[in-house]
């Protein structure tokens, strides 16, 4: 199966995948189970309550697909080739162009017929409205592995990639799992602006901006966010931008990923008189229509006095 396994590999970097990964599809082992329930029931997943659904498929990626034998790991850059206007309010990277979902999924299709058209075999694709858990099994395939600011790292490429799973019953050898750690390196932590991440442990959502500027449904939000927020009106990279991988990070050639013109130059003076159909108009295709105008203006007004 490795001369298969390498020809999907090879059309998977063909369809403009960064880097692909195979790992046997199993239940996620004791330590990573122990490390993600202590996660959950100390609440430190905040308001995203997703994270404690599908417990069950989240702990073995076998429930997803019937006869699954193998978790094929995925990764596509978004690193952005031209930023935003400074004096803008600013969003993350990853809400720049289209909704990666929709780029991601059209790929993982492409991928999944093409496998599908050498063997016949099952496939399931997954994003990450699956109940899959993303950055383990990267990590298990050998991509990347996860940094202390609990993101998926591809060694000397950096965090800003999105990720995608195919699970499959093709049987297909494994890779070796990615043992590489952030070593003593804890810029993410001290340079977090809401404190979110300690030590190496799992991320406190309820202490991190992206969390509170995307996650957050509340009328309102909490009075730190906008002392530590400065221009960020939607997620935050802030821990992303100071590790040392992403140094090395190079522009996205995903057409899709570019910053549209009206979303490079907007004020926040656009934000705030904007009307739902102005909204709809420039986030149709983006994952900021989730938040919609409501959220975008309630954190407009967080930040208001930063800007």
């Amino acid at each position: 199966m490795s001369d298969l396994k390498e020809l999907i590999r090879a059309e998977a970097l063909r369809l403009g995948f960064d880097a692909c990964g195979f790992a046997r599809a199993e239940v996620v082992d004791a330590e990573a189970q122990l490390w993600y329930d202590s996660w959950i029931a100390t609440g430190r997943n905040h308001c995203m309550d997703y994270a404690s659904r599908y417990s069950d498929v989240r702990s073995d990626p076998r429930l997803l697909l019937h006869g699954a034998r193998t978790v094929i790991s995925l990764a596509l850059g978004y690193f952005p080739a031209v930023l935003q206007d400074r004096d803008s309010p600013q969003f993350s990277f990853y809400a720049y162009g289209r909704d990666y979902h929709e780029v991601l999924r059209e790929r993982l299709k492409a991928l999944a017929a093409f496998i599908t058209g050498l063997n016949e075999c099952g496939c399931r694709i997954c994003v990450d409205t699956a109940p899959i858990r993303e950055k383990y099994w990267a990590q298990r395939a050998g991509i990347g592995f996860v940094g202390r600011n609990n993101l998926l790292i591809l060694p000397g490429r950096g965090s800003f990639f999105f990720l995608g799973e195919i699970v499959t019953s093709l049987p297909l050898d494994p890779d070796e799992p990615c043992r590489l750690t952030c070593g003593n390196c804890r810029r993410c932590e001290i340079f977090c602006p809401g404190k979110a991440l300690s030590g190496g442990v799992a991320l406190d959502a309820a202490r991190c901006l992206s969390c509170q500027l995307i996650e957050n449904r509340s009328e309102a939000l909490p009075e730190w966010v906008g002392k530590c927020a400065g221009k960020r009106v939607y997620g935050c990279d802030v821990c992303q931008r100071w590790c040392p991988h992403n140094a090395l990070a190079t522009p996205s050639l995903v057409e899709h990923f570019a910053i549209s013109p009206e979303l490079q130059h907007i004020t926040a003076q656009a934000i705030a008189k904007m009307t739902d159909e102005q909204f709809r108009k420039i986030f149709r295709h983006s994952a900021v229509r989730r938040l919609k105008l409501a959220g975008l203006q309630r954190n407009l007004r967080a930040i208001s006095q930063n800007l």
